[in-house]
């Protein structure tokens, strides 16, 4: 009885831990570009961030601002096919989906392309941030419009 409950309860382990992972974006390959700018992504793994689409497929972006502009230049058809977005956090360079991010505009701290919205897990983390680093302004994803994105 024992070994079958320990069975039972590692199976349900794996089981949940490969759908997490199944569903959790995966990092670039290294010939993979940013198709706003055509960087290479890989090298830059702490400003990353992607979109995941409904079949799995991922599209990397070298920054937030990247994601952004690529966003907004979609079709409400090509919305929805979108999953889930992702960014890489400023502190932990964790995946986040970007419902979970503070983004702050106008700091002094840059991208791989320049000026760049800087990604922060929590309230109290972005105002921080924003305090260290003399950003401007905090939003949520809902938020930002084209019109927000820093230039280069």
């Amino acid at each position: 009885m024992l070994r079958k409950s320990v069975f039972l309860t590692i199976a349900t382990f794996l089981l949940a831990y490969s759908c997490l992972w199944a569903h959790s974006p995966q990092s670039p390959g290294a010939r993979e570009r940013c198709p706003v700018c055509g960087m290479f992504v890989a090298p830059y793994p702490e400003w990353i961030a992607t979109i995941v689409l409904n079949d799995g497929t991922q599209v990397f972006f070298d920054g937030c601002k990247d994601m952004f502009r690529y966003y907004f230049k979609l079709s409400q058809k090509e919305r929805d096919d979108i999953k889930k977005l992702y960014v890489t956090e400023y502190y932990t360079t964790v995946f986040y989906p970007v419902s979970e991010i503070f983004f702050v505009l106008g700091s002094d701290v840059y991208g791989p392309m320049g000026k760049e919205l800087i990604p922060v897990a929590g309230k109290s983390n972005a105002e921080t941030f924003m305090r260290d680093h003399n950003g401007r302004q905090i939003l949520t994803f809902d938020q930002i419009t084209e019109d927000l994105l820093p230039g280069d």
